[in-house]
């Protein structure tokens, strides 16, 4: 009887340790990211941003070691369907995080999604997933790619503008910028002009600007284009001369490049560093003391999406029941660094949105800060056309 109770109390603990190992096998996540070329910055603020979320929960997320693989997308399709393709079918993944432009989106969502892992995009959010192709598995902790874009169309309607001049790259998040500032603006768009995403010279757009003196020009220009657009709009003199709106032209992955030129010009985002509460001070402070540079929407979207994480993970008991991990991902039970935040039926959330303003710190460092209110629990006007409930 001893030998058996001794076979049997073995063969419990055995299972026990089994199991607790079982419940300890890491989260498996991989964030893509365009970490070279002329965009990287904002793609390294993505990687930061969610980094420093999993760094201050002691590396877990819902109580569970996390293990992040970095896939840098490389600004091409191709690339990044090809790594994230061998990255989900080498074992199991649990969320895929990223990317940040909508065209490399578009290219991985296929095998993402059909791997069955869970896709949370940190900033890209394109129409055309918002509306008849949401997925239960996708989510996404930015906002619709039309929504900000909208904020400067209603602010230029608002000041009674009424001839535009508006500018974009020629690809699906450049036709969602400005569909999105023609929402809200009703005056004459009198040149709607789409260029390379590799563009770095704006000479004879800025020449056509000057000739066709428009009352406002809206400018959706992320990255090395919004860069160079800004600095070669100040070596044209146009600086006061027409006001300058946009969307990720002026913010904190290109102000470090763009410094003076850029002041005072006007954005629209649902965050700012300055943004007047105890979670954004806590972690804008923690940001500048692990990486040096003032934090953006970038990778304040990204940290966001670390977080949702833990919320789910944790209320979900792990990843093990797929419908209990959705239904903790849509009540998105965590404090967003920008307040308000909830999620909408097709998986994009529901926020307010501002007008942002661009100004130098005392210490010299330069920032977006809120300059008012534009939009109140602002839902996309393509969640009408999903399905999900």
């Amino acid at each position: 009887m001893n030998l058996k109770f001794a076979l049997s109390l073995s063969a419990g603990m055995l299972a026990l340790g089994l199991s607790t190992a079982q419940a300890q096998e890491p989260l498996k996540i991989g964030v893509v990211s365009v970490l070279t070329g002329p965009a990287a910055a904002l793609g390294q603020q993505v990687r930061d941003g969610f980094q420093l979320a999993v760094d201050q929960n002691g590396g877990k997320l819902g109580g569970v070691p996390v293990q992040i693989t970095i896939i840098d997308d490389e600004l091409k399709p191709d690339v990044a369907v090809s790594k994230v393709r061998s990255f989900v079918e080498g074992g199991k993944v649990d969320f895929v995080v990223g990317p940040v432009f909508s065209n490399i989106l578009g290219a991985i969502a296929k095998p993402v999604l059909d791997s069955g892992a869970i896709l949370i995009s940190p900033n890209a959010g394109p129409s055309t997933m918002a509306g008849k192709a949401c997925h239960q598995n996708f989510f996404v902790t930015s906002y619709q790619n039309d929504q900000v874009h909208e904020v400067l169309g209603k602010y230029a309607q608002d000041q009674s503008y009424k001839k535009a001049y508006i500018i974009a790259p020629n690809y699906q998040a450049g036709k969602d910028s400005l569909a999105g500032f023609k929402r809200y603006f009703k005056g004459e768009v009198i040149d709607e002009v789409y260029v390379p995403l590799t563009s770095l010279d704006f000479s004879a757009e800025l020449a056509k600007i000057a000739s066709a003196k428009p009352d406002v020009v809206f400018a959706f220009l992320p990255g090395g284009l919004g860069v160079n657009f800004v600095k070669q709009w100040s070596q044209a003199g146009l600086t006061g001369k027409v006001p300058f709106l946009s969307a990720f032209t002026v913010d904190e992955s290109t102000l470090p490049a763009q410094q003076d030129a850029a002041v005072g010009m006007f954005g629209g985002m649902t965050w700012a560093p300055n943004m007047d509460n105890p979670q954004t001070k806590k972690f804008v402070t923690a940001y500048e003391a692990a990486y040096k540079i003032v934090p953006g929407s970038y990778a304040q979207q990204a940290f966001d999406a670390a977080q949702l994480i833990d919320s789910a993970v944790k209320a979900a008991g792990g990843t093990g029941d797929k419908d209990k991990l959705r239904a903790a991902l849509k009540k998105a039970d965590f404090t967003s660094l920008r307040g308000n935040f909830k999620f909408n039926t097709n998986g994009y959330p529901i926020q307010d949105f501002y007008l942002v303003k661009v100004a130098k710190r005392p210490d010299g460092k330069f920032q977006t800060e809120i300059a008012q209110k534009v939009f109140s629990d602002y839902a996309d006007p393509h969640a009408k056309d999903c399905a999900l409930k």
